[in-house]
């Protein structure tokens, strides 16, 4: 296997490993398989591949008193579902338009890059594409189908908002899963845009 093809296959593990615990709820849920691989991780095993020993670990003993723990589930609630307003919310354009909505800029820009690509949405006409946990899912397909299309999509539509996100979701977040997986994803991408060699250009924070 070429070293590009390594790279691929190690974006594509990485989007699929992390979309899941920012898309699901842990008691109700698609997810249980992930969340219970998570629980029974070897953290040190598993470094090897992963070398983010830290927020591994935050993420397993955040799982210890099992996967449905009603602290983690309710952590979950209160991060990414409300109904109190999300101290971090997960969509880009959150942060990255005037008026600190959903459906702004970002979402609108991500949209029309994926129907020039020839990229199919994954979610209804509800749900803005650019939610975390659908971007990094969408990431790991480009790297499997498409990765021709993954440092432009990298540059240009998730890395320009994500990692000021996951700062926000760690600094948020009162349960060590969640601060285990906001720091996870973070030190994941910011490797991923390292091994890339990408230069990202920021926009002005709103939020």
């Amino acid at each position: 296997m070429s070293e590009q093809a390594d790279q691929m296959a190690a974006v594509a593990f990485a989007g699929a490993s992390l979309a899941p615990f920012f898309l699901n709820d842990p008691r109700t849920g698609d997810a249980a398989d992930a969340f219970a691989a998570m629980a029974e991780l070897d953290v040190a095993a598993a470094a090897a591949e992963w070398p983010f020993v830290d927020a591994l670990s935050l993420m397993v003993n955040g799982l210890a008193d099992g996967i449905d723990a009603d602290d983690l589930v309710w952590e979950y609630r209160r991060l990414f579902v409300g109904p109190a307003p999300k101290p971090a919310p997960p969509w880009g354009s959150v942060y990255t338009d005037r008026e600190c909505v959903v459906f702004g800029e970002a979402t609108l820009a991500l949209r029309a890059w994926m129907r020039r690509v020839g990229v199919a949405r994954t979610a209804d006409e509800r749900t803005p594409e650019d939610h975390i946990g659908l971007m990094l899912a969408l990431l790991s397909y480009l790297a499997e189908e498409r990765p021709d299309l993954v440092d432009e999509y990298l540059r240009d539509h998730l890395l320009t908002w994500a990692l000021h996100y996951l700062e926000a979701l760690e600094a948020a977040a009162d349960h060590p899963f969640y601060q285990g997986l906001a720091a996870l994803t973070r030190s994941t991408l910011l490797g991923l845009q390292a091994a890339r060699g990408l230069e990202v250009t920021l926009p002005h924070f709103y939020c």
